[in-house]
């Protein structure tokens, strides 16, 4: 798949793995540790920024846990639709854009959010246009956190660089530490979960 394809499929996306389908699952377990993270390394009023936010499902476990200042991106257009069926004081509330990821980071000044973070996004973005974890960083003043599948699951991640969800769509699989280290981030955390692996990291 080319990049066009890969943004596309998701622009595009309904049924399983679409906003919809994850508004109805809610807040689950990478929620729940994102909150304690921020809640122990951010303050209630940091600005924070979800990569691929979908129908909000994290940024409204935040909201609860009195986090006010968000803001998250999301290709799919219904996913904010989605956003102000289920949750309807993040989309009164918060600042949404909808875009590819890659055309919308480069819109925000330098340092423009305290927290930047992705839950299973990062992990969809083609080779091609990988410049944009730079993009992440920029963005990114203090924390970065990251929730991507790093082979936690059976038969992800192990020994590929890319795998296909139900033959579907690619999970490019990445050494999350070296992305974000490279780019001059310290890492302060990880944590796997049965899903996913939570990363921190703190901007130099």
């Amino acid at each position: 798949m080319d990049p066009d394809d890969v943004r596309r499929g998701w622009a595009e996306r309904s049924g399983k793995f679409s906003p919809a389908y994850y508004a109805r699952i809610g807040p689950n377990e990478v929620s729940e540790t994102l909150a304690d993270v921020l809640s122990y390394y951010a303050d209630e009023d940091a600005t924070v920024l979800e990569v691929g936010c979908g129908s909000g499902r994290h940024l409204a476990h935040l909201r609860d846990r009195g986090f006010e200042n968000l803001a998250g991106i999301d290709i799919n257009e219904t996913a904010f639709d989605v956003m102000a069926e289920h949750y309807p004081r993040l989309a009164e509330t918060g600042r949404f854009h909808v875009g590819a990821l890659e055309d919308r980071l480069s819109e925000f000044d330098d340092g423009a959010f305290d927290v930047v973070y992705s839950v299973e996004t990062l992990q969809h973005v083609h080779p091609d246009d990988e410049w944009a974890f730079g993009e992440v960083a920029r963005v990114a003043g203090d924390l970065i956190a990251t929730a991507e599948n790093e082979g936690n699951s059976p038969e992800r991640g192990r020994g590929f660089d890319v795998s296909y969800v139900e033959d579907d769509f690619p999970l490019y699989h990445r050494d999350w530490k070296r992305v974000f280290t490279d780019l001059g981030f310290a890492q302060l955390i990880r944590e796997p979960t049965a899903r996913d692996t939570i990363r921190v990291f703190r901007a130099p």
